[in-house]
């Protein structure tokens, strides 16, 4: 969700869930932070003391389950991966635009995947000039990730084997 288009948004992460929760009807909350600095089970701790608090506010009943995403920088980073989704996601499936994608194993350890993840896909659609200057990159970046086939090549990301854990695990209660 996009809280930040609400007209006043939330600030605090329990704020965040706490309109999550009202606004979307859902039986799984994944809640999102990119781990930057801090240590993933600090992020974790971070997320469920904030959803504690919202249960404790709203009660029990109330509450979807909870998936942590935290990637190590950038959710960003775990679409650096697939060229043909991001050709498809500027608009030129064709292109033939050299992109040069980081290796998988690499893409956690980038500085700015996000500002990567951009050039890219400017690079990608093919556009110069006005058009360029016209290319809506913020909008496309959603795109790739519905493009992407097979996640399949995240599994060697510790931080997205975490994620899959997760899922596995919530699935089976």
């Amino acid at each position: 969700a996009e809280l930040e288009r609400l007209p006043r948004p939330p600030k605090t992460l329990t704020d965040k869930i706490e309109r999550c929760v009202a606004l979307y009807s859902c039986d799984i909350l994944f809640i999102h932070r990119d781990a930057e600095k801090q240590a993933l089970n600090m992020r974790q701790a971070e997320i469920e003391t904030a959803f504690k608090q919202v249960r404790k506010k709203l009660g029990k009943s109330a509450l979807p389950k909870i998936v942590c995403v935290i990637p190590v920088r950038m959710t960003e980073a775990w679409l650096l991966f697939d060229e043909a989704a991001i050709r498809k996601a500027a608009g030129n499936p064709m292109g033939s635009q050299k992109l040069n994608l980081p290796q998988i194993t690499k893409v956690e350890k980038l500085p700015d995947p996000k500002k990567m993840l951009y050039e890219l896909l400017k690079k990608a659609s093919g556009l110069s000039g006005r058009r360029l200057g016209k290319f809506n990159v913020h909008e496309r970046v959603h795109r790739v990730a519905n493009f992407i086939e097979d996640f399949s090549s995240l599994r060697q990301l510790s931080a997205f084997q975490v994620l899959e854990d997760e899922i596995k695990t919530l699935s089976e209660r």
